[in-house]
Order: C-alpha cells, then structure tokens, then sequence
C-alpha cells in the first residue's frame, strides 16, 4: 500500500457465497461511541476435503473443459482490463485519490473507498494488467476476511462491487507482518535469497545453516517490514519499537495476530490441497483502539501457494514447487531484464499474462470451493463501479 495513507485504512473485503454484489455489512460507528456487533458469516467446515476426493494436481490447473472456457473469456478480456480508476471525478462526495501499487483509494469521508484494479505488481514495478485480477483478488479477500473473525475483527464496512470495498478508516501502522513457513523466494527480500547471501540472523530470527531452497522451517517466522516509499525494507522487532513505528503493546498484538492467521490459513489450505507459503499482513487501530486486520487476506498477489500433493516429491528431486501464484512472472521478467534497474520493461507475453489470470481463478475457486463469476454485462467496468459506490455511501450517509 503507499505509504502516504498510513492514516487513512487500505483495508479489504468481506463476503462468503460472493453472489450477492450490494451486500453490506453492520456499519461500524465513526465516532466509536457504540461498539459493533459481531458479524456473523458462514464458517469453514474442518473437514472440507474428504478422504474420497482425489488430491489436488497440476493437471486441474493445466488441463480441464473448465480451464479451457475460463481462458477463453480472460484472452477475449485481454484488452479490457480495470487498470485505473478516477473515482473522485464521477462520484459525488469523494474528497481525494490515492494510488497503490494494484489499488486506488478514495477518501470517503468516514470510510475508505477502495478499489482493487487489473494493475499487476513486483519488484515495486507494475508488470501488467491480469484480467479479473482485481475482481478475484478482493472476493479472495472477502473470503478470508468473513472466516477469521474469530481470530481478529477487521474494518470492513460493505462490498459494493466486485472490484470494491467499503471500509471504516483507521490508523495503519507502516509495518508489514510478513509471515513465511519456507525458505523460497527470488526477490531481493525474500528469505531464499537472503539465505543464500550468508545472512542467517533475518529479522531477528536465527536461522542454521545447511537450509536448502523450498525447504519448510521448523516453526512459522516473522520477518517484518517498514513501509518505505519505494521498497520495503527488512527490520526486527526491537527497532520497530526503538523507532516508535508501533508500541510494544500494539506490536505483541498485532504479531501474535499474524502468526495464528497464518497457521490458521495453512490448515486451510492443507484441506483444499495446497500450501500457504508465505504472505504478507497489514494491522491498523480503530478510534476506540483495537487492533484491525486491514489489506488483503491470503490472496495470490500477497501470498505464495503450491500444490500439496506434489511438494515431498519434487523437493526430494530438487526440482521446484508446482505453484499457483505469481512467482513464475517473477522468474520471467528476472530471466528478460533487471526488473528493479531498468527504466523500461519489457511487455510481459500474453500467454503469460493470460496463464496467471487463470491461475489467479483457479485458486480463488480452490480455496472458496465455489465457481468465480465472470462478469457477463458489457457495461463498462468504470461505469459499474461508479454507479455501485455510489448507491453505497448514499446509503452509509
């Protein structure tokens, strides 16, 4: 998120069956003189793959009827990608812009409006437009943000739109928990890389030697960042707190958090057959002080995922993780250019882009075990959105 709305919340989306588009959730009081009811959404069955289901396999991500219509649509949508968005010119009431890396936010006033674009980040560029990204990201989200309440509330107010989300503003605190449960990774902060460098103290983590790359660590670590302007920047605990970027108090929360999220996300992903990697979470404070999961939740562009059934074999073989993510753009653009020092990048192939859009759907639909919905309307994105927010903060005011 960019660092100029650390005070404001670039929180994300809530939502289970997704098919509802105006659903809204309890208004949360922007004055903070009552307290909210607990929002009660449909959980997670603990038993969502059964023995008699076979497991997960690359061939459902490369091979299906289903993969083959959900391409069709993502190359015939190719050219018509959700890549900005100027909110503040055709809805009334919208103060300002601000422009992230994939969203753009908008201050509503009491609320954040924000607004998850087709816009495809890494190595702090933007790489791409992905058709339906944005649209799989935020559902993704919703998802994940309706079925882990019960590990810490969120500041989610509605889901007007697919692409969007309506949230109460909060103060963020510029650090991001970044959760890892392998050693993989080929950006400059991942924990391969750094590994491989001769750094075995990462972020106040000790690490021994002899790790090997796709490895799983002993226990899940957390390797924080601070929020920098352009590139995030690797820092422990102890100088998070000497630097007043968060409170002891608010930092032994906040990191608890993150840890039992991600382990509760990995069970998770165990039961639909993949691995939850790595991700990435973001913490701010309501006005009445408590600690809100704000950004996104699990999805692909936060997170790194791979194929369960797989991994034991080809780690034992040296060979890499089936992944469903977007490392394999990663590794393209590593292979055709300096991706962090040159000033152009070269265009990603569409083949590429096309192959991680379905990606991006195959996992939305793996996780949430219900079908993604291509939007059918040939309004225009722009339009829709537009028309949509503003029906919803009519409604919140």
């Amino acid at each position: 998120m960019a660092q100029c709305i650390r005070t404001l919340n670039p929180s994300k989306i809530l939502k289970v069956e997704l098919s509802p588009i105006n659903q809204t959730f309890p208004p949360l009081s922007s004055s903070c003189k009552t307290t909210p009811k607990r929002k009660k959404f449909p959980t997670i069955s603990a038993s969502i793959m059964s023995s008699q289901q076979p497991p997960l396999s690359l061939e459902a991500l490369t091979s299906s009827d289903h993969r083959d219509e959900v391409m069709g649509a993502i190359r015939s949508s190719l050219y018509n990608c959700l890549s900005e968005t100027n909110l503040h010119l055709t809805v009334p009431g919208l103060k300002s812009k601000t422009r992230g890396k994939v969203r753009d936010i908008y201050d509503g006033g009491d609320y954040l409006v924000l607004v998850t674009t087709d816009r495809q980040s890494a190595f702090d560029r933007i790489l791409a437009s992905i058709p339906f990204k944005g649209q799989v990201l935020n559902e993704t989200s919703l998802w994940w943000f309706n079925n882990t309440q019960h590990i810490t509330p969120n500041a989610i107010v509605s889901a007007p739109d697919k692409n969007v989300t309506i949230a109460k503003k909060c103060s963020v605190f510029p650090v991001e928990f970044v959760v890892r449960g392998y050693v993989t990774g080929s950006t400059d902060t991942s924990l391969w890389t750094v590994y491989k460098s001769g750094v075995r103290n990462y972020c106040g983590n000790v690490l021994p030697n002899g790790l090997v790359k796709n490895q799983r660590l002993s226990t899940n670590i957390l390797t924080p960042t601070t929020k920098a302007a352009d590139h995030d920047v690797p820092v422990t605990p102890q100088e998070i707190i000497q630097r007043g970027l968060m409170s002891q108090a608010d930092y032994d929360e906040a990191s608890r958090k993150a840890l039992s999220l991600f382990a509760y996300g990995q069970r998770v992903a165990l039961e639909h057959g993949l691995i939850l990697v790595d991700t990435k979470y973001e913490f701010g404070k309501g006005c009445d002080g408590t600690v809100l999961l704000i950004d996104e939740v699990h999805t692909p562009d936060s997170s790194r995922y791979w194929i369960a059934h797989s991994y034991e074999e080809r780690f034992q073989n040296g060979l890499e993780p089936e992944n469903v993510d977007k490392e394999f753009l990663r590794l393209w653009f590593k292979d055709h250019c300096n991706p962090y020092d040159d000033e152009v990048l070269p265009d990603a192939p569409e083949e590429l882009v096309s192959e991680l859009a379905w990606r991006y759907i195959f996992l939305y639909e793996t996780i949430t075990k219900s079908k993604f919905e291509i939007p059918m309307t040939k309004e225009p994105i722009h339009e829709r959105i537009s028309r949509n927010v503003s029906q919803a903060l009519s409604s919140l005011h």
